[in-house]
């Protein structure tokens, strides 16, 4: 198996941090080019009488879009140790963007944390970890979080 290029999907958590800290090893391991991916979730966007998207709307975006750059920035920071590192930041949803991301920069491997919950949260809300894995055309590595 050859893995030459993986992709790491981060959020502002520790469970996405978990996650970055072990798709770095890999690469290391590997020899591979890390793509760090954070997805900006769509948010309804208010539209004016005249079919134009409020100024809010483009606010809030331009403020989430630098906010992606500063998360991503940290995290090569913290943990490539002189990786090539490649930034992914896109408004999707979650699973279909981390796919859709892996697809575009031909990926060997997609490395997500999950906070590995069950019961009634699972069921309601999912998991975009095993949506990803359901998806994805290319291996996914769930790093698991537990809290202490």
């Amino acid at each position: 198996m050859n893995i030459n290029k993986i992709l790491i999907a981060v959020d502002n958590s520790t469970c996405s941090e978990n996650a970055a800290k072990t798709g770095y090893e890999v690469a290391r391991k590997f020899g591979a080019e890390v793509a760090l991916v954070n997805i900006i979730e769509p948010i309804p966007a208010n539209v004016n009488p005249d079919l134009t998207l409020a100024p809010v709307f483009l606010e809030t975006y331009d403020n989430s879009d630098e906010n992606s750059h500063i998360l991503l920035k940290e995290v090569e920071n913290k943990f490539s140790e002189g990786i090539t590192t490649t930034y992914l930041s896109v408004i999707d949803s979650a699973a279909h963007g981390i796919v859709q991301q892996s697809e575009e920069w031909h990926a060997d491997l997609i490395v997500i944390g999950t906070y590995g919950r069950g019961g009634l949260y699972h069921f309601l809300m999912g998991s975009v970890a095993e949506d990803v894995a359901r998806k994805s055309a290319v291996p996914t590595l769930i790093v698991p979080y537990k809290e202490n």
